[in-house]
Protein backbone atom coordinates (compact mmCIF):
# COMPACT_ATOMS: atom_id res chain seq x y z
CA UNK A 1 0.00 0.00 0.00
CA UNK A 2 2.34 2.99 1.33
CA UNK A 3 5.26 0.70 1.10
CA UNK A 4 4.67 1.43 -3.22
CA UNK A 5 4.51 5.16 -2.40
CA UNK A 6 7.66 5.25 -0.02
CA UNK A 7 9.78 3.12 -2.83
CA UNK A 8 8.89 5.88 -5.38
CA UNK A 9 9.34 8.25 -3.17
CA UNK A 10 13.00 7.20 -2.81
CA UNK A 11 13.80 6.67 -5.96
CA UNK A 12 12.79 10.13 -7.68
CA UNK A 13 14.82 12.00 -3.32
CA UNK A 14 17.59 9.42 -4.67
CA UNK A 15 17.72 11.12 -8.24
CA UNK A 16 17.78 14.31 -7.01
CA UNK A 17 19.86 13.68 -4.79
CA UNK A 18 22.68 12.65 -7.25
CA UNK A 19 21.42 15.78 -9.32
CA UNK A 20 22.47 17.74 -6.40
CA UNK A 21 25.85 16.47 -6.31
CA UNK A 22 26.70 16.51 -10.12
CA UNK A 23 25.84 20.25 -9.69
CA UNK A 24 27.52 20.77 -6.86
CA UNK A 25 30.67 18.90 -8.64
CA UNK A 26 30.32 21.47 -11.46
CA UNK A 27 30.09 24.45 -9.65
CA UNK A 28 33.32 23.52 -7.96
CA UNK A 29 35.11 23.08 -10.81
CA UNK A 30 33.64 26.54 -12.01
CA UNK A 31 34.98 28.12 -8.54
CA UNK A 32 37.97 26.46 -8.76
CA UNK A 33 39.01 27.33 -12.45
CA UNK A 34 38.54 31.78 -11.50
CA UNK A 35 40.52 31.58 -8.24
CA UNK A 36 43.77 33.00 -8.72
CA UNK A 37 45.53 30.02 -6.88
CA UNK A 38 48.89 29.97 -8.81
CA UNK A 39 50.66 28.17 -6.22
CA UNK A 40 48.08 24.74 -6.46
CA UNK A 41 49.50 25.37 -10.60
CA UNK A 42 46.84 24.99 -13.19
CA UNK A 43 43.72 22.94 -13.27
CA UNK A 44 43.39 20.52 -15.77
CA UNK A 45 40.41 20.07 -18.40
CA UNK A 46 37.14 18.77 -17.30
CA UNK A 47 37.51 15.56 -18.80
CA UNK A 48 40.01 14.67 -16.87
CA UNK A 49 37.60 15.11 -13.51
CA UNK A 50 34.92 12.99 -15.30
CA UNK A 51 35.97 9.52 -13.75
CA UNK A 52 36.20 11.44 -10.44
CA UNK A 53 32.76 12.47 -10.80
CA UNK A 54 31.61 8.76 -11.70
CA UNK A 55 33.14 7.80 -8.74
CA UNK A 56 31.76 10.51 -6.37
CA UNK A 57 28.22 9.89 -7.18
CA UNK A 58 28.36 6.15 -6.63
CA UNK A 59 30.48 6.88 -3.45
CA UNK A 60 27.94 9.60 -2.59
CA UNK A 61 24.93 7.17 -2.76
CA UNK A 62 26.37 4.42 -1.07
CA UNK A 63 26.75 6.41 2.14
CA UNK A 64 23.28 7.95 1.71
CA UNK A 65 22.15 4.35 2.01
CA UNK A 66 24.20 3.67 4.99
CA UNK A 67 23.85 7.46 7.03
CA UNK A 68 20.54 9.08 5.72
CA UNK A 69 17.76 7.57 7.51
CA UNK A 70 14.86 7.74 4.75
CA UNK A 71 14.66 11.28 4.15
CA UNK A 72 11.84 11.14 1.91
CA UNK A 73 9.34 9.92 4.10
CA UNK A 74 9.23 12.23 6.89
CA UNK A 75 10.01 15.70 7.33
CA UNK A 76 12.52 14.83 10.31
CA UNK A 77 14.40 16.64 12.46
CA UNK A 78 16.29 19.46 10.92
CA UNK A 79 19.16 19.04 13.77
CA UNK A 80 19.34 15.36 12.63
CA UNK A 81 19.60 16.65 8.91
CA UNK A 82 22.52 18.74 9.44
CA UNK A 83 24.29 16.04 11.56
CA UNK A 84 23.91 13.20 8.72
CA UNK A 85 24.83 15.65 5.79
CA UNK A 86 27.53 16.72 7.15
CA UNK A 87 28.92 13.22 8.03
CA UNK A 88 28.28 12.28 4.69
CA UNK A 89 30.08 14.28 3.09
CA UNK A 90 32.91 14.72 5.54
CA UNK A 91 33.46 10.78 5.19
CA UNK A 92 33.14 10.80 1.27
CA UNK A 93 35.88 13.88 1.27
CA UNK A 94 38.35 12.08 3.21
CA UNK A 95 37.87 8.63 1.35
CA UNK A 96 38.08 10.60 -1.87
CA UNK A 97 41.45 12.66 -0.49
CA UNK A 98 42.88 9.20 0.68
CA UNK A 99 42.28 7.46 -2.47
CA UNK A 100 43.91 10.71 -4.66
CA UNK A 101 47.01 10.36 -2.21
CA UNK A 102 46.90 6.59 -2.52
CA UNK A 103 46.80 6.41 -6.46
CA UNK A 104 49.43 9.54 -7.05
CA UNK A 105 46.11 11.41 -8.97
CA UNK A 106 48.36 14.81 -8.53
CA UNK A 107 46.79 15.72 -11.50
CA UNK A 108 43.57 16.37 -9.44
CA UNK A 109 43.16 19.99 -7.61
CA UNK A 110 43.46 19.74 -4.02
CA UNK A 111 41.57 23.01 -3.35
CA UNK A 112 38.94 21.48 -5.75
CA UNK A 113 38.24 18.91 -3.54
CA UNK A 114 37.82 21.06 -0.43
CA UNK A 115 35.41 23.40 -2.41
CA UNK A 116 33.43 20.55 -3.46
CA UNK A 117 33.26 19.13 -0.17
CA UNK A 118 31.67 22.54 1.19
CA UNK A 119 29.43 23.27 -1.62
CA UNK A 120 28.20 20.10 -1.78
CA UNK A 121 27.18 20.20 1.78
CA UNK A 122 25.63 23.14 1.77
CA UNK A 123 23.49 22.31 -1.57
CA UNK A 124 22.60 18.74 -0.04
CA UNK A 125 21.77 20.11 3.21
CA UNK A 126 19.32 23.37 1.29
CA UNK A 127 17.92 20.41 -0.72
CA UNK A 128 17.04 18.18 2.06
CA UNK A 129 15.29 20.88 4.65
CA UNK A 130 13.53 22.01 1.26
CA UNK A 131 12.11 18.49 0.43
CA UNK A 132 11.21 17.80 4.54
CA UNK A 133 8.87 20.87 4.17
CA UNK A 134 7.49 19.65 0.48
CA UNK A 135 6.78 16.00 1.94
CA UNK A 136 3.03 16.80 1.82
CA UNK A 137 3.60 17.95 -1.85
CA UNK A 138 5.39 15.70 -3.09
CA UNK A 139 3.07 12.69 -1.50
CA UNK A 140 0.49 13.40 -3.38
CA UNK A 141 2.21 14.32 -6.06
CA UNK A 142 3.38 10.47 -6.17
CA UNK A 143 0.00 9.54 -6.53
CA UNK A 144 -2.65 11.45 -5.29
CA UNK A 145 -5.30 11.76 -3.10
CA UNK A 146 -6.80 8.61 -1.74
CA UNK A 147 -10.37 8.37 0.26
CA UNK A 148 -10.89 5.34 2.37
CA UNK A 149 -12.94 3.37 4.53
CA UNK A 150 -12.06 0.90 7.35
CA UNK A 151 -14.40 -1.75 7.81
CA UNK A 152 -14.09 -2.83 11.68
CA UNK A 153 -14.28 -1.77 14.92
CA UNK A 154 -12.11 -3.36 17.15
CA UNK A 155 -8.43 -2.49 18.54
CA UNK A 156 -6.75 -3.43 14.81
CA UNK A 157 -8.88 -0.99 13.47
CA UNK A 158 -8.48 2.03 15.82
CA UNK A 159 -4.22 0.95 14.62
CA UNK A 160 -4.95 1.10 11.09
CA UNK A 161 -6.77 4.51 11.53
CA UNK A 162 -3.84 5.63 13.66
CA UNK A 163 -1.23 4.64 10.79
CA UNK A 164 -3.64 6.24 8.32
CA UNK A 165 -3.90 9.37 10.07
CA UNK A 166 -0.26 9.40 10.56
CA UNK A 167 0.06 9.01 6.50
CA UNK A 168 -2.07 12.11 5.88
CA UNK A 169 0.81 14.30 4.36
CA UNK A 170 0.55 11.29 1.54
CA UNK A 171 -2.77 11.85 0.48
CA UNK A 172 -4.52 9.48 2.67
CA UNK A 173 -7.61 10.33 3.98
CA UNK A 174 -9.90 7.97 6.23
CA UNK A 175 -13.59 9.14 5.47
CA UNK A 176 -15.38 7.04 8.09
CA UNK A 177 -15.55 3.79 9.97
CA UNK A 178 -18.14 1.31 9.23
CA UNK A 179 -18.79 -1.38 12.28
CA UNK A 180 -19.19 -5.00 11.00
CA UNK A 181 -22.58 -5.58 12.31
CA UNK A 182 -25.26 -3.72 13.98
CA UNK A 183 -23.94 -4.75 17.21
CA UNK A 184 -20.47 -3.99 17.63
CA UNK A 185 -19.09 -1.32 19.51
CA UNK A 186 -16.53 0.63 18.19
CA UNK A 187 -12.87 1.18 19.63
CA UNK A 188 -12.74 4.28 21.81
CA UNK A 189 -10.50 5.77 19.84
CA UNK A 190 -12.71 6.06 16.47
CA UNK A 191 -14.98 8.02 17.96
CA UNK A 192 -13.72 10.90 16.36
CA UNK A 193 -14.36 9.76 12.81
CA UNK A 194 -18.28 9.13 11.11
CA UNK A 195 -19.75 6.01 11.63
CA UNK A 196 -21.58 4.41 8.68
CA UNK A 197 -23.98 1.73 9.33
CA UNK A 198 -23.35 -1.46 7.21
CA UNK A 199 -26.05 -0.91 5.41
CA UNK A 200 -25.20 2.34 3.66
CA UNK A 201 -21.99 1.66 2.67
CA UNK A 202 -22.33 1.56 -0.86
CA UNK A 203 -24.47 5.56 -0.42
CA UNK A 204 -21.02 6.59 1.06
CA UNK A 205 -18.53 4.95 -1.51
CA UNK A 206 -20.70 7.36 -3.76
CA UNK A 207 -21.06 10.62 -1.95
CA UNK A 208 -17.16 10.45 -0.51
CA UNK A 209 -15.57 9.20 -3.84
CA UNK A 210 -13.98 6.38 -1.53
CA UNK A 211 -10.75 4.73 -3.75
CA UNK A 212 -10.29 1.65 -0.94
CA UNK A 213 -12.20 -0.11 1.77
CA UNK A 214 -10.43 -2.00 4.16
CA UNK A 215 -11.69 -5.05 6.31
CA UNK A 216 -10.21 -5.19 9.57
CA UNK A 217 -12.62 -7.98 10.96
CA UNK A 218 -12.23 -11.94 12.35
CA UNK A 219 -12.05 -14.30 9.61
CA UNK A 220 -15.67 -15.61 10.81
CA UNK A 221 -16.94 -12.08 10.50
CA UNK A 222 -15.26 -11.83 6.81
CA UNK A 223 -16.96 -14.67 5.92
CA UNK A 224 -20.34 -12.48 6.39
CA UNK A 225 -19.55 -9.76 4.23
CA UNK A 226 -19.37 -11.41 0.54
CA UNK A 227 -22.38 -9.00 -0.70
CA UNK A 228 -19.83 -5.84 0.17
CA UNK A 229 -17.06 -7.46 -1.69
CA UNK A 230 -19.18 -7.62 -4.75
CA UNK A 231 -20.19 -4.33 -4.19
CA UNK A 232 -16.80 -2.51 -3.97
CA UNK A 233 -15.98 -5.00 -7.09
CA UNK A 234 -18.45 -3.36 -8.82
CA UNK A 235 -17.70 0.20 -8.10
CA UNK A 236 -14.42 -0.54 -8.68
CA UNK A 237 -13.17 0.44 -5.50
CA UNK A 238 -9.73 -1.37 -4.30
CA UNK A 239 -10.56 -3.43 -1.32
CA UNK A 240 -7.78 -4.86 1.19
CA UNK A 241 -8.09 -7.46 3.88
CA UNK A 242 -5.90 -7.11 6.79
CA UNK A 243 -4.44 -10.62 8.22
CA UNK A 244 -5.69 -11.08 11.60
CA UNK A 245 -6.35 -14.36 11.51
CA UNK A 246 -3.07 -15.84 13.75
CA UNK A 247 -3.41 -12.33 16.53
CA UNK A 248 -0.59 -13.63 18.33
CA UNK A 249 1.87 -13.95 15.37
CA UNK A 250 4.73 -11.29 15.33
CA UNK A 251 6.01 -12.29 12.28
CA UNK A 252 6.66 -9.45 9.49
CA UNK A 253 3.75 -10.69 6.86
CA UNK A 254 3.71 -9.88 2.75
CA UNK A 255 2.35 -11.25 -0.39
CA UNK A 256 4.65 -12.57 -2.87
CA UNK A 257 4.50 -15.37 -5.49
CA UNK A 258 5.58 -18.77 -6.42
CA UNK A 259 5.21 -18.01 -10.57
CA UNK A 260 1.22 -17.28 -10.58
CA UNK A 261 0.51 -18.98 -7.36
CA UNK A 262 0.08 -16.33 -4.48
CA UNK A 263 2.04 -16.86 -1.12
CA UNK A 264 1.40 -15.77 2.21
CA UNK A 265 4.52 -15.45 3.90
CA UNK A 266 5.09 -15.11 7.89
CA UNK A 267 9.10 -13.98 8.77
CA UNK A 268 10.99 -12.65 11.78
CA UNK A 269 14.19 -12.52 9.79
CA UNK A 270 15.68 -9.66 7.60
CA UNK A 271 14.41 -10.13 3.89
CA UNK A 272 15.87 -7.13 2.12
CA UNK A 273 17.11 -9.47 -0.50
CA UNK A 274 19.25 -6.65 -2.58
CA UNK A 275 21.01 -5.26 1.04
CA UNK A 276 21.71 -9.05 1.91
CA UNK A 277 23.62 -8.93 -1.24
CA UNK A 278 25.54 -6.00 -0.91
CA UNK A 279 26.35 -7.38 2.68
CA UNK A 280 27.69 -11.07 1.27
CA UNK A 281 29.50 -8.67 -1.46
CA UNK A 282 31.03 -6.91 1.11
CA UNK A 283 32.10 -9.64 3.27
CA UNK A 284 34.25 -11.20 0.65
CA UNK A 285 35.82 -8.20 -0.49
CA UNK A 286 36.97 -7.51 2.75
CA UNK A 287 37.95 -10.55 3.34
CA UNK A 288 39.89 -10.92 0.53
CA UNK A 289 41.82 -7.67 1.07
CA UNK A 290 42.03 -8.54 4.84
CA UNK A 291 44.14 -11.80 4.03
CA UNK A 292 46.31 -9.85 1.65
CA UNK A 293 47.13 -7.31 4.23
CA UNK A 294 47.60 -9.73 7.03
CA UNK A 295 49.19 -12.54 5.25
CA UNK A 296 52.77 -11.88 6.90
CA UNK A 297 50.89 -11.42 10.63
CA UNK A 298 49.61 -14.90 9.70
CA UNK A 299 52.95 -16.32 8.89
CA UNK A 300 54.30 -14.88 11.52
CA UNK A 301 51.43 -16.50 14.46
CA UNK A 302 51.56 -19.71 13.12
CA UNK A 303 55.41 -19.84 13.24
CA UNK A 304 54.42 -18.86 16.97
CA UNK A 305 52.37 -21.54 17.53
CA UNK A 306 53.82 -24.34 16.12
CA UNK A 307 57.40 -23.44 18.18
CA UNK A 308 55.78 -22.66 21.40
CA UNK A 309 53.56 -25.56 21.96
CA UNK A 310 52.60 -29.31 20.39
CA UNK A 311 49.23 -29.57 18.14
CA UNK A 312 48.14 -28.27 14.56
CA UNK A 313 48.30 -24.85 14.28
CA UNK A 314 45.00 -24.00 13.03
CA UNK A 315 41.88 -25.57 15.49
CA UNK A 316 39.35 -26.86 13.78
CA UNK A 317 35.84 -27.46 15.40
CA UNK A 318 32.30 -28.23 13.52
CA UNK A 319 30.05 -25.32 14.54
CA UNK A 320 26.57 -24.26 13.38
CA UNK A 321 25.99 -21.37 10.55
CA UNK A 322 23.14 -20.23 8.82
CA UNK A 323 19.82 -22.39 9.78
CA UNK A 324 21.70 -24.87 11.64
CA UNK A 325 23.86 -26.34 8.73
CA UNK A 326 27.00 -27.31 10.26
CA UNK A 327 30.76 -26.49 9.30
CA UNK A 328 34.14 -26.28 9.66
CA UNK A 329 35.12 -23.40 11.80
CA UNK A 330 38.93 -22.32 12.22
CA UNK A 331 40.69 -20.72 14.89
CA UNK A 332 44.74 -20.39 15.66
CA UNK A 333 45.48 -23.23 18.60
CA UNK A 334 45.24 -21.06 21.48
CA UNK A 335 45.32 -24.03 23.87
CA UNK A 336 47.15 -26.94 24.56
CA UNK A 337 46.90 -29.99 22.49
CA UNK A 338 44.25 -32.25 24.89
CA UNK A 339 42.39 -29.03 25.92
CA UNK A 340 38.80 -30.51 24.33
CA UNK A 341 39.32 -33.95 26.85
CA UNK A 342 40.19 -31.95 30.13
CA UNK A 343 36.93 -29.77 29.35
CA UNK A 344 34.76 -31.95 31.87
CA UNK A 345 36.99 -31.54 34.74
CA UNK A 346 37.05 -27.74 34.54
CA UNK A 347 33.15 -27.22 34.42
CA UNK A 348 33.11 -25.92 37.76
CA UNK A 349 35.05 -23.17 36.63
CA UNK A 350 32.17 -22.59 34.23
CA UNK A 351 31.45 -18.19 33.97
CA UNK A 352 28.02 -18.41 31.96
CA UNK A 353 24.91 -19.80 32.52
CA UNK A 354 23.19 -21.95 30.22
CA UNK A 355 24.77 -24.61 27.31
CA UNK A 356 27.69 -22.13 26.59
CA UNK A 357 30.72 -23.16 28.58
CA UNK A 358 33.57 -19.93 29.07
CA UNK A 359 35.97 -19.53 31.05
CA UNK A 360 37.92 -16.28 31.59
CA UNK A 361 41.38 -16.82 32.43
CA UNK A 362 41.48 -20.75 31.21
CA UNK A 363 44.36 -22.87 32.21
CA UNK A 364 44.37 -24.90 29.38
CA UNK A 365 45.66 -21.56 27.11
CA UNK A 366 49.00 -21.57 26.34
CA UNK A 367 51.22 -18.30 27.21
CA UNK A 368 51.64 -17.42 23.38
CA UNK A 369 47.31 -18.39 23.01
CA UNK A 370 46.74 -16.17 26.09
CA UNK A 371 48.10 -13.73 24.08
CA UNK A 372 46.40 -13.96 20.60
CA UNK A 373 42.69 -14.63 22.65
CA UNK A 374 43.68 -11.05 24.43
CA UNK A 375 43.80 -9.31 21.00
CA UNK A 376 41.51 -11.65 19.26
CA UNK A 377 44.36 -12.32 16.86
CA UNK A 378 43.01 -16.44 17.13
CA UNK A 379 40.00 -15.59 15.18
CA UNK A 380 42.02 -14.31 11.72
CA UNK A 381 41.62 -18.04 10.27
CA UNK A 382 37.72 -17.20 10.28
CA UNK A 383 38.45 -14.78 7.06
CA UNK A 384 38.37 -18.19 5.44
CA UNK A 385 35.06 -19.00 6.48
CA UNK A 386 33.39 -15.78 5.67
CA UNK A 387 35.52 -16.51 2.15
CA UNK A 388 33.39 -20.01 1.79
CA UNK A 389 30.31 -18.21 2.83
CA UNK A 390 29.96 -20.07 6.05
CA UNK A 391 30.56 -16.53 8.40
CA UNK A 392 30.08 -13.00 7.66
CA UNK A 393 31.94 -10.19 9.45
CA UNK A 394 29.08 -8.84 11.35
CA UNK A 395 26.50 -11.85 12.67
CA UNK A 396 25.91 -13.98 15.85
CA UNK A 397 28.57 -16.14 17.01
CA UNK A 398 28.27 -19.67 15.70
CA UNK A 399 27.73 -22.05 18.67
CA UNK A 400 28.40 -25.83 19.34
CA UNK A 401 26.18 -28.17 17.89
CA UNK A 402 25.61 -29.25 21.90
CA UNK A 403 24.74 -26.19 22.37
CA UNK A 404 22.00 -25.66 20.05
CA UNK A 405 20.59 -28.63 21.33
CA UNK A 406 20.07 -27.19 24.60
CA UNK A 407 18.52 -23.79 22.99
CA UNK A 408 15.09 -23.08 23.79
CA UNK A 409 12.88 -22.62 21.59
CA UNK A 410 13.14 -18.48 20.97
CA UNK A 411 16.46 -19.31 21.03
CA UNK A 412 16.75 -20.92 17.87
CA UNK A 413 16.23 -17.84 15.74
CA UNK A 414 19.32 -16.39 16.40
CA UNK A 415 20.31 -18.95 14.13
CA UNK A 416 18.33 -17.51 11.11
CA UNK A 417 21.49 -15.20 10.84
CA UNK A 418 24.54 -15.94 8.97
CA UNK A 419 26.79 -16.04 12.05
CA UNK A 420 30.30 -13.43 11.99
CA UNK A 421 33.41 -12.58 13.89
CA UNK A 422 31.66 -9.85 15.82
CA UNK A 423 28.39 -8.92 17.29
CA UNK A 424 26.43 -6.89 19.79
CA UNK A 425 27.58 -9.31 22.07
CA UNK A 426 30.94 -8.85 22.01
CA UNK A 427 30.37 -4.95 21.99
CA UNK A 428 28.33 -4.95 24.97
CA UNK A 429 30.20 -6.67 27.33
CA UNK A 430 31.30 -10.11 26.27
CA UNK A 431 31.65 -12.64 29.61
CA UNK A 432 29.73 -9.64 32.11
CA UNK A 433 26.20 -10.61 30.19
CA UNK A 434 24.47 -13.88 30.74
CA UNK A 435 23.44 -16.27 27.86
CA UNK A 436 19.75 -15.22 28.34
CA UNK A 437 20.78 -11.54 27.82
CA UNK A 438 23.26 -12.39 24.91
CA UNK A 439 21.01 -14.55 23.12
CA UNK A 440 18.11 -11.82 23.10
CA UNK A 441 20.75 -8.65 21.89
CA UNK A 442 21.10 -11.55 18.77
CA UNK A 443 17.53 -11.40 18.16
CA UNK A 444 17.83 -7.56 18.40
CA UNK A 445 20.88 -7.05 16.42
CA UNK A 446 18.23 -9.55 13.55
CA UNK A 447 14.76 -7.72 14.18
CA UNK A 448 16.56 -4.15 13.65
CA UNK A 449 19.52 -5.13 11.18
CA UNK A 450 20.55 -2.66 8.55
CA UNK A 451 23.99 -2.40 6.70
CA UNK A 452 24.32 1.28 8.90
CA UNK A 453 23.87 -1.35 12.42
CA UNK A 454 26.32 -3.69 10.93
CA UNK A 455 29.01 -0.86 10.45
CA UNK A 456 28.26 0.52 13.75
CA UNK A 457 28.84 -2.66 15.09
CA UNK A 458 32.00 -3.22 13.48
CA UNK A 459 33.32 0.48 14.29
CA UNK A 460 32.64 -0.44 18.39
CA UNK A 461 34.51 -4.05 17.58
CA UNK A 462 38.42 -2.26 17.05
CA UNK A 463 39.27 -0.53 19.97
CA UNK A 464 38.37 -3.72 22.02
CA UNK A 465 40.62 -5.45 19.90
CA UNK A 466 42.78 -2.50 19.92
CA UNK A 467 42.90 -2.31 23.79
CA UNK A 468 42.81 -6.24 24.13
CA UNK A 469 39.81 -6.72 25.77
CA UNK A 470 38.96 -10.40 23.86
CA UNK A 471 38.96 -12.85 25.99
Amino acid sequence: MMQRKYRIARLVYALVETAVTVVSFLLAYGIRDHLPLAYFGELFPFRDYVGLLLVVVLLWNGLALLIQRQPALSAGDRLDMVKETALLVFLGGVLISAAIFLLKYHYISRPFILIFVLVNFLLRLAFRLFAARGVTRFGRLVSGDRNLLIVGSGDRAARVAAVLEEAGSWGYHLVGIVPESPEAVPDSRLEDYPRIPLSRIGEAIKKHTVDEVIFVVSKDALAGLEEIFLLCEEEGVKTRVMLSFFPHVTSKVYLEALQDLPLLTFTTTPQNDYLLLVKNGIDLVLACVLLVLTAPLLALIALLVKTTSKGPIVFKQIRCGLGGREFVFYKFRSMVENAEATRSRLQHLNEMSGPVFKIGKDPRCTPVGRFLRKFSLDELPQLINILKGDMSFVGPRPPLPGEVENYQRWQRRRLRMKPGLTCLWQVRGRNEIDFDEWMKLDLQYIDNWSLLLDVKIALKTIPIVLLGKGT
